[in-house]
């Protein structure tokens, strides 16, 4: 066996890991009350509470966050672990591949501002409705080469890496380079998930050369996906980031400065030979993309949307993701009192469901890009005037299975340009309750949480950054020989305005998405950085988990851990789109009692034992002067701290 120059990081990492965890063992037995720990309501949790001084690195593998740690102790800031972490967990082609898309908030300590980031793809030349119909179909498809969008996750992390990291792209991009070229023992999850879709993958030949390295089309009994634990090379994508890694030392060689050698990397890749053979190798698979779709695309630094719960700022990304869902939500919890109703009581999960089901039915009516006509009418959405008006529409005794979008456009001096629409809205596409058999749940479950990712990291220098990377989930469709799993997020457009006017397909439009990091200040100063993976349940569960902190005096990790409820009354991002008003998904936890009530309320109910995927989270402690983070307990979330 033989080890890479990083052998002293990745002891030191281990070592770091070892005396961190009886530490944060001794402190989740001792955390101050304030924070709920002796809170009767918060056992004690599964996974200890993290705590780190100097940074917190935490993401959906732990390969990925020993490797954010790695930055970290090289002088890294926040951002440049972030990087670090979103190449391996991109890499590792199981929760996301390069060709997908990303999106972050980073809190800049210099000019104490929240910056955001797209770095959402976009329909390719020829991706019209008259195209899909032609085939015969009534939305995109959900995987292979008319599935993507064009990659975003390479230009959003070079472009985070120039405006905000420290390092070099050559130094962030090393353990993930490591990875591609040298191997790594892969895991059980992704080698498992990748013999479960073999058959899809053996019709892809690059798909089929890079995740089947057993294959015998002989014999399909065979296990054509590598094992877990072995050694999984991947030749191609290796060849790629050397090539982004060759272009920035090269400009750096010509005088350039940091920045500008990233951005030629990002050139290389949009504009250059990488771009050439992604196309191609779309092209040849019966995709649409072509070069000039790679290279008039262009990730944005955006100013974020936000508002204020009880004194705390909480920002998202604009409309082209569903992040603003949460921040209507709140806007209408804010006039309710939730601490008299009870924890999790029956009416506490009945108001959540009634308001997520409110903001989510404007979500799926007015959401979609802003940079294409028309405009959404995002001032009027999130007026606490709207929220007001839309508060006045729930129902305190019974479910509402017609929740539909409200009129926004008074609240922001104008005139619905959709009110004929609206008028004709209804719950469309809604799917028979009793279709949510054991076993569609369960692959529910399975595709929704194992297809993005988070990605949370803090420093003492106050840079914070919250990321929800996705696309390219198994089974992914490689493009050419560049190593690169294509996005499957063209199935979130729609092909009729009655479903959505501002989400219609066009080539150069983003599909509205359901990636959503978080972040909240309090104070002028970070107060919470959360996201989690699982389509359109992302902001349900953010929402609970930030009001778990704030109204129930959870720890993060309490927080991460704690019972939920998710509905699935809201159009699907995915798939057929279907919704199913009603329904309510809750935690095995929850009393029969509380259950029952809620049947009587017009629910029906599905307990699991995990409702969500996992949530990271980082609290920031001023009193103490400390970071406070936590995973979730089920996925193989991890956080390393220092």
């Amino acid at each position: 066996m033989t080890h890479g120059p990083t052998k002293g990081l990745r002891i030191l990492i281990l070592v770091l890991t070892l005396a961190f965890s009886a530490s944060a063992l001794r402190a989740q037995r001792d955390a101050p009350s304030q924070f709920g720990s002796q809170n009767p309501r918060w056992p004690r949790t599964e996974k200890p509470q993290l705590h780190g001084k100097h940074w917190v690195a935490i993401t959906g593998k732990p390969l990925g966050a020993a490797a954010g740690a790695m930055i970290f102790s090289q002088g890294g800031n926040a951002v440049d672990s972030a990087c670090a972490m979103l190449a391996v967990v991109s890499t590792m082609v199981d929760t996301l591949s390069w060709g997908g898309e990303t999106q972050a908030l980073i809190y800049d300590p210099n000019s104490k501002k929240v910056h955001a980031i797209n770095g959402l793809g976009v329909a390719p030349t020829g991706a019209t409705p008259e195209f899909f119909r032609s085939r015969n179909m009534t939305y995109p498809p959900s995987e292979g080469p008319l599935a993507a969008v064009t990659p975003g996750t390479p230009g959003g992390l070079m472009t985070m890496l120039a405006e905000y990291g420290t390092m070099s792209l050559k130094q962030v991009l090393a353990p993930s380079l490591e990875m591609a070229k040298n191997g790594y023992p892969v895991e059980a999850q992704a080698a498992n998930a990748w013999e479960g879709s073999k058959k899809t993958l053996a019709q892809w030949p690059y798909s089929r050369k890079t995740f089947l390295p057993h294959y015998d089309p002989g014999d399909e009994k065979k296990r054509w996906a590598p094992e877990a634990g072995e050694i999984w090379v991947q030749p191609d994508l290796a060849a790629t980031l050397q090539k982004l890694i060759d272009a920035e030392q090269e400009a750096l060689k010509k005088g350039r400065s940091r920045k500008e050698a990233i951005l030629s990397a990002n050139d290389r890749f949009y504009r250059g030979d990488i771009a050439q053979e992604f196309c191609r190798g779309s092209q040849e698979q019966g995709g649409l993309h072509t070069p000039a779709d790679m290279a008039g695309w262009k990730c944005y630094i955006e100013e974020p949307v936000k508002t204020t719960y009880k004194g705390i700022e909480v920002y998202k990304l604009n409309c082209w993701q569903q992040g603003p869902v949460l921040l209507q939500a709140l806007n209408i919890l804010e006039g309710i009192d939730l601490k008299a109703m009870g924890y999790n009581s029956p009416k506490y999960m009945h108001t959540l469901y009634q308001v997520m089901n409110l903001a989510y039915a404007d979500r799926d009516f007015y959401y979609g890009d802003p940079y294409v006509p028309p405009e959404e009418p995002m001032k009027g959405l999130l007026s606490k005037e709207y929220a007001a008006e839309r508060r006045k529409l729930i129902n305190w005794e019974k479910n509402d299975p017609g929740a539909k979008p409200g009129d926004p456009y008074p609240f922001q001096g104008g005139a619905n340009p959709y009110k004929s629409l609206l008028e004709k809205r209804s719950n469309v596409g809604a799917m028979p309750h009793d279709m949510w058999s054991e076993a569609k749940l369960a692959e529910w479950h399975k595709e929704f949480t194992a297809g993005t990712t988070s990605i949370q990291a803090a420093d003492e220098k106050g840079w914070v950054v919250s990321v929800t990377p996705s696309g390219g989930w198994n089974p992914a469709c490689i493009a050419g020989s560049t190593g690169i799993g294509m996005s499957q997020r063209m199935q979130a457009f729609v092909l009729d305005p009655a479903r959505n006017p501002f989400n219609v397909v066009r080539p150069g439009q983003r599909p509205r998405s359901t990636l959503s990091p978080s972040l909240a200040l309090k104070d002028g100063r970070p107060f919470l950085s959360w996201s989690i993976q699982g389509g359109d349940e992302q902001d349900q569960r953010c929402l609970q988990h930030l009001l778990n902190v704030v109204e129930w005096n959870a720890t993060v990790q309490q927080a991460c851990e704690a019972p939920d409820i998710t509905s699935s009354q809201m159009q699907s991002s995915f798939g057929t789109h279907e919704a199913t008003p009603g329904d309510l998904r809750v935690d095995a936890r929850t009393p029969q009692d509380i259950i029952q009530a809620l049947a009587g309320m017009g629910y029906k109910t599905r307990t699991v034992q995990r409702n969500s995927g996992p949530m990271n989270s980082i609290f920031f402690d001023w009193k103490h002067g400390s970071f406070w983070a936590g995973s979730s307990n089920n996925g193989e979330d991890y956080g390393i701290a220092w």
